[in-house]
């Protein structure tokens, strides 16, 4: 397994905180979120990406991994491309269309995109396959699984939840528990607020559904957050893709509250949510996938797991709220966490 330096990292940003049905027939070309500025591919190198069930701007975690696409080609110079799949039945298919139109990376976004991914790179050796929250049980050759330690940004996520509860009552809204970052997230938030409070009461609530539903459903998460917040939760931590964005906007309705994102920075995509996103549990996927287009352009492609980086977005209009005390004890997690001494229930 490829490693970076993950506690150096996690505690640097830490640091700098705390301290401081219809598959479309062809291929999408070039065609960024609002706002992207694309330049034109200058190289015959090209790049798809297969986004899970939903929509590339989806304010979350298929569109940190498309700009992560669209970061690479600024740099490098090459075609890109993406496929938003509409139906968990089409992953297959939407992979082929890369493999047949002779793509050289194909970007796959999700759990559940794994084992079609890793069939496809069975089949077809010459592409470099990256496989974004696929954690590879064995090593395929020419599949990159792009992996995250979710329970590290997690537990950071619930330290700060049981710092700045007044109902020592706290919340979390997830996706399905059949993918395992999401269960790691809650993995983490649970044992980071109890560590700092044992007596501290947490709603984790995942999507009933399954992972064609479970993160394109931002009404369940409006209501689930909602009744947690009649319960007398007073943060709520959502992870849930779309799903989640739903209860942050719900949580910013209420006066009083806070809310915490995940996977990016989710001040920059829910600005309706900035009344109460103190921060979010982030993964770097975007910087990681540039990491890895690097890497199969220059033909030094790994296969295995690939370790991206974990930690907490800025506070940005909450910053003047986390004090010292805070900033210290989200470091003392960290190091806590890192040394094993931070105990995780099982989901």
């Amino acid at each position: 397994m490829k490693k970076r330096l993950l506690s150096i990292l996690a505690i640097l940003l830490v640091a700098g905180l705390v301290l401081g049905a219809c598959t479309p027939k062809t291929p999408v070309v070039d065609e960024a979120p609002e706002g992207a500025d694309v330049d034109q591919p200058t190289e015959t190198f090209k790049v798809g990406l297969v986004t899970d069930v939903g929509v590339v701007d989806d304010k979350n975690f298929n569109q940190a991994t498309w700009e992560g696409v669209l970061a690479a080609q600024k740099e490098l110079g090459f075609e890109a491309k993406y496929i938003e799949t509409k139906d968990a039945k089409d992953y297959d298919a939407n992979i082929q269309l890369f493999v047949d139109e002779g793509f050289d990376v194909i970007v796959t976004v999700g759990f559940a995109l794994g084992e079609a991914t890793i069939n496809a790179a069975k089949a077809n050796p010459e592409i470099a396959f990256i496989g974004v929250d696929q954690f590879q049980g064995e090593v395929v050759p020419g599949v990159a699984g792009l992996i995250f330690d979710e329970a590290l940004s997690g537990v950071l996520a619930g330290v700060l939840a049981a710092n700045l509860t007044e109902t020592k009552t706290i919340a979390a809204v997830l996706g399905t528990d059949l993918v395992p970052p999401v269960v790691n997230y809650n993995r983490g938030y649970v044992g980071g607020a109890k560590w700092f409070d044992p007596e501290i009461s947490i709603i984790s609530t995942y999507h009933p559904g399954g992972m064609d539903v479970a993160f394109t459903d931002p009404e369940w998460g409006a209501s689930t957050a909602k009744q947690a917040i009649e319960q007398g939760a007073d943060i709520v931590f959502a992870a849930a893709g779309n799903t989640g964005n739903g209860a942050l906007i719900e949580t910013a309705q209420h006066d009083g509250l806070f809310c915490i994102g995940v996977d990016t920075d989710q001040w920059l995509t829910v600005p309706e949510a900035h009344k109460c996103l103190v921060s979010s549990a982030t993964k770097d996927i975007t910087l990681s996938v540039v990491e890895l287009i690097k890497l199969a352009y220059e033909g030094n492609f790994p296969s295995g797991n690939y370790v991206g980086g974990s930690s907490l977005a800025p506070f940005h209009d909450f910053e003047s709220i986390i004090t010292e005390e805070i900033q210290a004890k989200l470091k003392e997690a960290l190091e806590a966490y890192n040394a094993g001494k931070i105990e995780l229930p099982e989901k």
